[in-house]
């Protein structure tokens, strides 16, 4: 039997926040015989759904979906146990006949998922805390640090991006060498002709309108009370959990730091500068293949098309 490999056995659908991934994949999933495994890093975590726009149950019934609401929300989950849960269940999908489709828009997933990834040393919580205390001080210090001893890791990263700043620094402190040293071997992309790997594109102002109107849907579907739910009785999120947009701003606002409307904006300029992040990722994969859209569209057809493009490659 042929090594597994994710790049060359497994459909992929991705794309910005707000893009329609999930109406697509269902029909894109029907359409060729697959299941769905998501490739959302936050749908991971059971309770948090609105805020994760997680499939309805009508959605889970037509197909099955899997790697959703399998961590407590106050436990922490790694790239690298995403990886070996994916290809575990991606293998024990094909085993059964059936295709696999990964759903979801977290690029760094993607990425490990069709290069691999660089495991490197386990996390040393007490450095990264002291590093956390550090950038609560000063929230540039950190993106200074690794532009002074990797350049390259900082051209990549976000000022504020934190954890993956702290990784950076953590992995030089534990290994003597940067993390974009032990990462290379993984910047190599794959023959786009044997990936089936599809990026949802849209106009960026009819992007943005989708992205208000879903963060607007999602607070009017009890998003400020399923937060409120989800640290009752003294409980508290991970250090993970807690970054996903929309959660850690509707907590500000339950511990009186915002209103409600100053905390539904917030919410959508974060969104938006976190789709334009994501973009940026998915044209810096050469695997992906856009998919263009505009104005109202038909699911089914897009999934059609994208099984039309797969043809022809």
């Amino acid at each position: 039997m042929a090594e597994f490999d994710f790049a060359t056995d497994c459909w992929f659908l991705t794309g910005p926040t707000a893009a329609g991934k999930s109406g697509v994949g269902i029909e894109l999933a029907e359409s060729i015989g697959a299941e769905i495994i998501s490739l959302d890093s936050m749908a991971i975590y059971s309770g948090m759904d609105i805020g994760t726009a997680k499939p309805s149950r009508a959605e889970l019934a037509r197909v099955p979906h899997h790697l959703i609401d399998i961590v407590e929300p106050n436990q922490e989950f790694s790239l690298a146990e995403y990886r070996r849960l994916a290809e575990s269940t991606a293998q024990e999908i094909l085993s059964r006949g059936a295709a696999v489709l990964f759903v979801g828009g977290t690029p760094l997933y993607l990425k490990a998922l069709l290069r691999g990834i660089f495991e490197g040393p386990p996390a040393d919580w007490n450095f990264r805390r002291r590093l956390e205390q550090e950038a609560a001080a000063d929230p540039e210090l950190l993106h200074q640090r690794v532009a002074a001893v990797d350049a390259r890791s900082a051209d990549k990263l976000h000022p504020r991006d934190t954890r993956r700043l702290i990784r950076a620094l953590e992995v030089l402190e534990k290994t003597g060498r940067p993390i974009s040293d032990w990462q290379e071997q993984f910047d190599r992309p794959r023959a786009e002709e044997t990936c089936r790997v599809f990026t949802l594109q849209w106009p960026r102002e009819e992007l943005y309108a989708r992205i208000n109107a879903r963060v607007e849907m999602m607070f009017a579907e009890g998003l400020v009370d399923e937060c409120r739910q989800l640290v009752s009785d003294g409980r508290t999120l991970g250090r993970t959990a807690r970054q996903a947009l929309g959660y850690r701003e509707v907590l500000e606002h339950l511990d009186g730091k915002l209103t409600l409307a100053e905390t539904i904006d917030l919410v959508q300029r974060r969104t938006r500068q976190f789709a334009r992040r994501q973009l940026t990722w998915f044209r810096s994969l050469q695997e992906c293949r856009d998919v263009e859209l505009a104005g109202e569209v038909d699911p089914r057809e897009v999934a059609r098309r994208i099984v039309g493009q797969a043809t022809r490659a």
